[in-house]
């Protein structure tokens, strides 16, 4: 039903796009698309790991981001030969296809094992594995656990309880680390940035587009295989290498020194920290947040981690564009509502220096990312929910 309600939002905001005349409906437009979108970041990742077997969790709910990457390469690439409402009529078609899919799909076993209803649970676990598969054992450790759990539905507020600490501050820190390693800054601002390092923006663009899908594809295959603490580790340290790359090319740039280096380390870093990112940092994040919260604050502790993840990228790429061109002359002359954003820009800006330091403040916090992952994210693969959850949480059972 959730991911029913939010395919009406985003349907709603691209027919507002395609039949836009007015600026105010082209923005309630992308307001829609932006609640639909936010809701079903958070709710398709849970729902596949929760109808996922253990062994296959981790691939299949990697699988989304991997089905994201190719969605938003294909768009990408052929936005540059077709109109806008063209491209957002196309953009309707996915809406519809997965709005009629959700009448051939289950419920979540459980989410309906939260709400007491034992037999629909057993019914859709035999829809998921088989109707000859003995599912009499997943069955019951799923009844077990749910009804050692204080089964009210947590409050955002009752989230901050003690015995929810160690999940929270996991999936925040996650999701904080990784909008503000700078992965939309460099995806939003690709173009700029070749342009500025004296690159072609087409080039590098589509390379950019060529490497991502493979990479996501790798991550995939490896996510049961070796882990997703190794998986994290290796694309945090991708992503900080490539960071460091590209301040390096523009630190080149900006001691006059470019004799074709600065170019060819812009392209190689944005590439080595995309492939990278593709490869963990994009989807194992939402593949633990997935994961580790119990079923009775889902809705909330999800809710608050994707808020903090949206408004994290809202942060980093709209601030990105201020550090880009940063003037504080420009600045006093932006209307009100851009004063917030310049201060923050000119902050950063102090601290980073120019724009060579913003992308080794980026490369930091890639590598605090490598240390928060290897002293506080557990190891989920080939573990059921219910014992991620049990030991991540486990002041919540009586």
């Amino acid at each position: 039903m959730t991911m029913g309600l939010s395919e009406m939002f985003c349907l709603f905001g691209w027919l507002a796009v395609i039949y836009s005349k007015v600026s105010w409906l082209l923005d309630a437009g992308r307001l829609s698309l932006g609640y639909g979108i936010g809701v079903l970041s958070y709710v398709v990742p849970v729902y596949i790991a929760e109808i996922t077997p253990q062994n296959l969790r981790g691939a299949f709910t990697t699988v989304n981001q991997l089905m994201i990457c190719i969605g938003v390469s294909v768009m990408w690439l052929i936005g540059i030969v077709i109109p806008w409402r063209t491209l957002a009529l196309i953009g309707t078609i996915p809406c519809l296809l997965q709005a009629i899919g959700l009448f051939f799909i289950p419920e979540s076993p459980r989410w309906l094992a939260k709400l007491g209803m034992w037999k629909d649970c057993e019914s859709a676990l035999h829809r998921l594995r088989g109707e000859n598969v003995d599912i009499s054992v997943e069955a019951a450790e799923i009844r077990d656990y749910t009804e050692t759990l204080h089964l009210s539905e947590a409050r955002v507020f009752d989230l901050f309880q003690p015995e929810y600490a160690k999940s929270l501050i996991v999936g925040v820190g996650l999701m904080v680390l990784q909008q503000f390693g700078g992965v939309n800054a460099i995806a939003f601002y690709a173009s700029s940035i070749f342009i500025s390092a004296g690159y072609s923006s087409s080039t590098g663009s589509i390379a950019m587009v060529i490497i991502q899908v493979p990479s996501t594809l790798l991550g995939v295959l490896l996510m049961d295989v070796s882990g997703r603490r190794p998986l994290l580790m290796v694309s945090a340290a991708g992503t900080c290498l490539g960071c460091l790359l590209l301040g390096i090319s523009f630190l080149i740039q900006d001691l006059q020194q470019n004799i074709g280096i600065s170019p060819i380390l812009a392209l190689v870093g944005i590439l080595v920290f995309s492939g990278s990112f593709s490869l963990g940092m994009g989807g194992i994040p939402w593949v633990i947040m997935s994961e580790i919260f119990p079923i009775n604050i889902k809705g909330s502790a999800g809710s608050l981690v994707t808020v903090i993840n949206w408004f994290g990228s809202w942060v980093v790429s709209y601030s990105f564009n201020f550090l880009m061109e940063f003037s504080t002359e420009g600045c006093t002359r932006q209307k009100i509502s851009y004063l917030l954003v310049c201060y923050i820009s000119a902050t950063i800006y102090r601290l980073s220096i120019s724009i060579p330091g913003t992308f080794f403040m980026f490369a930091a916090i890639c590598c605090l990312t490598v240390i928060f992952v290897a002293k506080l994210v557990p190891e989920t693969k080939g573990r059921t929910l219910e014992d991620i959850q049990a030991s991540m949480n486990p002041v919540t059972l009586n």
